[in-house]
């Protein structure tokens, strides 16, 4: 395979423009096309990016010869382009969730082992440099075992981000709620960092969205297999959005963090982040105080960055791209994009039917 892979785009909304602008830059990326259910979408994707335009995920990427497809459909409908893109020869890098569904998910892996071709799923957050650091931390022993872990995630979605595409807010078109949509990153990170988890018993609700059929708030407490134990607080029912949090404690009394998100919540094409990602916590023997002095290195750092997502979204994108060259997994695999499917399917499945879900999660089939 050459050093530059033919790449192309499946989906046409407000976070394909992420995607497009990485694809573009980054020197392993030849952009080639772009795919829509609409062709109009697709045309005039196509058009602003000076690539080809195709409705059928199949034919662009055999006349095409795409080696690397970002899917960036609304969540239900992940699994048939990833499954069409893998058959006919291509690498799928998937926006997060990977789906809504289990079944999706094993569908989507199954194909990738099946037909040997990679698949991974959107977690820019990990590239965080505050994000990085937790991970490092936990990794060096500086916490010793991790043994509480809390994701508290406090966000506000109005009417009108629901009312901008017509698949939010509803179980058929989103798959889901808060948890489907907005914390996938944080419970990404609290699985990047705890480990494996064993069991969950958790709780969904609807708190001041009535014209939503799906979750805004949600928590939940978990049992991890390492006998660490953890909590999950999530909700779109604060104005105007206060913060997203992921915080580590170790068994010797040590605790790291980083808040991911402050201010008012991101929304991909329609809003720009507030507030600089930064380390929140860090009690670190003999690391005390350089907290103050991360808070600033990473605050002018990411303040500095003329589009904080995009550098960010460009920085996994080059991951995924270079280990399809380099014949590797990539940092964030499908196996781990699942596992957060599984986080909140516990989560609703725990609510349905009262009692602790344990691991692993299987398809109801149903």
């Amino acid at each position: 395979m050459s050093a530059q892979l033919r790449t192309a785009i499946v989906g046409c909304g407000k976070v394909t423009d992420l995607h497009a602008s990485a694809l573009l830059r980054l020197k392993e990326s030849r952009f080639t096309a772009v795919c829509s259910r609409s062709r109009v979408k697709a045309e005039h994707y196509a058009a602003k990016y000076g690539v080809k335009a195709y409705t059928d995920v199949g034919e662009m990427v055999q006349k095409e010869k795409i080696d690397v497809v970002n899917i960036c459909t609304p969540h239900p409908v992940h699994k048939d382009p990833s499954v069409a893109a893998m058959k006919t020869g291509a690498h799928v890098l998937v926006e997060k969730p990977m789906a809504s569904s289990l079944e999706d998910c094993d569908v989507m892996l199954e194909t990738a082992r099946i037909h040997q071709k990679s698949i991974g799923v959107i977690c820019q957050r990990r590239w965080y440099p505050p994000a990085a650091r937790v991970k490092q931390a936990i990794e060096s022993g500086k916490i010793g075992k991790p043994v509480f872990g809390t994701v508290n995630m406090l966000g506000w979605r109005d009417r009108s981000y629901y009312d901008s595409d017509p698949w939010r807010g509803s179980w058929e078109g989103e798959g889901g709620g808060v948890l489907v949509n907005q914390a996938p990153h944080q419970l990404d990170l609290l699985q990047w960092y705890m480990g494996d988890i064993d069991e969950l018993y958790g709780l969904w609700s609807n708190l001041n969205h009535p014209y939503l059929e799906v979750d805004d708030t949600a928590n939940a407490i978990l049992k991890f297999k390492s006998g660490a134990v953890g909590n999950i607080i999530v909700s779109n029912s604060q104005k105007p959005g206060i913060y997203c949090k992921v915080h580590v404690h170790g068994e010797n009394g040590a605790s790291v963090g980083v808040q991911t998100d402050g201010g008012a919540m991101f929304i991909a094409g329609m809003t720009n982040i507030l507030e600089p990602p930064v380390n929140d916590l860090w009690t670190v023997p003999g690391e005390e105080n350089m907290l103050k002095e991360w808070v600033k290195e990473d605050s002018s750092f990411f303040l500095g960055l003329k589009n904080p997502m995009e550098y960010f979204h460009e920085r996994q994108i080059e991951d995924f791209l270079q280990a399809v060259l380099e014949g590797r997994p990539p940092a964030v695999t499908g196996g781990d994009g699942r596992v957060t499917v599984e986080i909140f399917t516990a989560i609703y499945r725990s609510t349905r039917d009262g009692k602790v879900i344990k691991w692993p999660l299987k398809p109801e089939g149903d």
